[in-house]
């Protein structure tokens, strides 16, 4: 074979394999990413500073995002976030900027519901109206409703329930203006109490229900910049 011609085959091949290679590397970097990344590499942000997120965003995903910490702290358990931001302190911002303005309140379920119930009291209506009100006054990111059950009953029926509470929220603050893609729901069931363990013993009665009241909750999150 003419030496000319087999080298411009070898060069052609060896561009083609890195381009593969760059491919492979892009695609690899992107894999579970739920912000938007600008042409240098870092996650876009929009003019009040905060990071650009794509349709794939949800508070899991950020949680696990590289840059969930960097983005959504207020939005992430405190332990995933907290190792990052002592090892390496976040840089200083850029010029101006409205910082994200987070309100997180507990609404007890007996507030809202019935004891073992899902539909809106109007006591609880009232509750959530003061948090429509409260979102209003923002840029609004996000609304977290998460739903929350005593010990009482099975694990599979308390998750149920979390969740058709949290649903109930979020079905109301929708009705009252909030856009439905800014409220993300999600039920624990009772794995995360708020009484101690041995506090409320005994078999279910109603001394036992009064005291679990604590634990029938639903944590409702308020997160955006102010107007």
């Amino acid at each position: 074979m003419n030496k000319t011609v087999k080298n411009s085959i070898m060069a052609v091949l060896a561009a083609t394999l890195g381009l593969c290679a760059s491919l492979a590397q892009a695609q690899g970097t992107s894999t579970n990413r739920v912000y938007v990344i600008d042409g240098r590499g870092e996650v876009a942000t929009s003019n009040f500073g905060l990071c650009v997120r794509t349709g794939f965003w949800t508070p899991a995903g950020a949680a696990a995002d590289p840059a969930g910490c960097k983005c959504d702290k207020d939005l992430i358990a405190k332990e995933v976030c907290e190792p990052k931001v002592a090892a390496a302190p976040a840089a200083a911002p850029k010029g101006p900027s409205t910082k994200p303005a987070g309100e997180k309140i507990t609404v007890a379920a007996d507030a809202l519901f019935d004891f073992n119930k899902a539909t809106l009291r109007p006591e609880g209506m009232k509750k959530l109206d003061e948090v429509v009100a409260k979102s209003q006054k923002l840029v609004l990111e996000v609304v977290i409703a998460v739903g929350h059950a005593d010990r009482i009953g099975s694990a599979a029926y308390n998750q149920k329930l979390s969740e058709k509470r949290a649903a109930a929220v979020k079905d109301y603050v929708v009705k009252k203006g909030i856009p439905a893609n800014r409220v993300y729901t999600e039920g624990k069931g009772s794995k995360q109490p708020v009484t101690k363990p041995g506090q409320c013993k005994g078999p279910k009665s109603a001394k036992v229900i009064a005291c679990l009241q604590p634990d029938r909750r639903v944590d409702i999150e308020i997160i955006g910049t102010a107007k």
